[in-house]
């Protein structure tokens, strides 16, 4: 097996079924006026959101903190398969979008190097789909700095947009 299977099979990865359309869900994913809906783990909220959805774009996010604290991600878009798969980078920045140490926000976060966040979007059948995000950080890393618990958090977040979605149709 070699270094690079290992990595892969290291990733952090959050997997959920939701009980919509492929279409729905991708756009949820991808319109930053939902993006702001479910962006930042249980308590944040996202005053924030601009996209540039398209290879070579980027999206600027603002967390908010429940006590103000303002924590900015920009992601940059390297592949887009419409309505199946997203490959990214996601990284902490300031308001501005330049890509800042996560250090200085006195958090910890351990990527592997040279690998991207990947969303994969599969179309289930009977209007269920299944979204799956490979972060671009190890697993046990991720458990231990908080950023699985916060990625599952943000898919309840999604999940509720997602259902509403669903509910208007």
């Amino acid at each position: 097996m070699t270094e690079n299977m290992v990595r892969e099979n290291e990733r952090m990865v959050v997997t959920r079924v939701f009980d919509a359309p492929r279409e729905l869900v991708w756009k949820a994913w991808t319109d930053p006026r939902y993006v702001m809906q479910w962006w930042g783990p249980k308590g944040f909220t996202a005053p924030v959101c601009q996209m540039d959805f398209r290879v070579g774009g980027k999206l600027l996010c603002c967390m908010k903190a429940p006590d103000g604290q303002e924590f900015w991600n920009g992601v940059e878009y390297h592949e887009i398969v419409p309505h199946e798969k997203i490959v990214s980078l996601m990284y902490f920045s300031d308001s501005k979008g330049n890509k800042i140490d996560p250090a200085q926000l006195g958090i910890e976060h351990e990527a592997i190097g040279g690998a991207y966040d990947v969303t994969l979007f599969e179309d289930l059948g009977n209007g269920r789909t299944k979204l799956t995000f490979i972060g671009n950080e190890p697993m046990e890393s991720a458990k231990d700095s908080g950023q699985l618990e916060g990625w599952n958090e943000i898919f309840d977040k999604f999940a509720a947009v997602v259902e509403g979605f669903a509910q208007a149709k």
